[in-house]
């Protein structure tokens, strides 16, 4: 009987959902959602992007905008480093009824089998003068990324100008496969087998 080929790829799978968001400052609010990963991963299945419905505040909970959004996605990868980023986008309208960006957000998928709770800090970019932010406001034509994905890339944010506005909580249940037989270790006692190179390493340096 001939023995069983040893796996050439790992996989990720993970489900879960963009719970809510708290901007204290703004109602009927959306988000977007994409994934960001290094060139060793591909998707298998489900879904890389997303909108989710327009939610608005209740009395029960004046202060959290539900959406409750549902995420399912399976990675294949041979290589931890890149491993995935899911950018959040938050989008709502302004005085004039023009919907503007409210936030942006980005956090890894865990790297820990089981499940898993995230609140991201969100930021928006802001004019670099007055009198850009005052005709901005006017034109209802706020400063946002043309692609949201450099949000979780790095290159050129020092030099952009940005504001703390918000939080939005995801959750997440996290499974691999085949990670252990290629050599990589993700259970919380990785430190105590040094034999097994940790996934925290190939993520901290993306």
């Amino acid at each position: 009987m001939a023995a069983a080929a040893s796996p050439t790829v790992f996989l990720l799978m993970v489900n879960g959902q963009i719970e809510s968001a708290q901007f204290p400052e703004f109602d009927d609010l959306y988000c977007k959602y994409c994934f960001v990963y290094g060139y060793d991963w591909a998707p298998t299945s489900g879904l890389e992007e997303g909108i989710s419905q327009i939610t608005s505040k209740n009395r029960v909970a004046p202060q959290d905008l539900v959406w409750n959004f549902p995420i399912d996605i399976t990675f294949k990868s041979t290589n931890p480093f890149g491993w995935p980023q899911i950018v959040i986008s938050v989008y709502g309208p302004d005085l004039f009824g023009n919907d503007v960006v409210r936030g942006y957000g980005a956090v890894h998928i865990p790297f820990t089998p089981g499940r898993h709770r995230r609140t991201i800090p969100m930021f928006v970019p802001e004019s670099t003068s007055k009198l850009q932010k005052f005709t901005s406001w006017l034109m209802g034509r706020r400063p946002e990324f043309t692609d949201p994905k450099v949000v979780a890339q790095g290159e050129g944010r020092e030099v952009t100008r940005v504001r703390s506005q918000g939080f939005v909580t995801l959750s997440f249940n996290v499974v691999t496969k085949d990670m252990k037989k290629l050599g990589y270790d993700v259970s919380p006692a990785s430190a105590s087998n040094p034999s097994l190179p940790s996934v925290a390493g190939g993520i901290q340096n993306y």
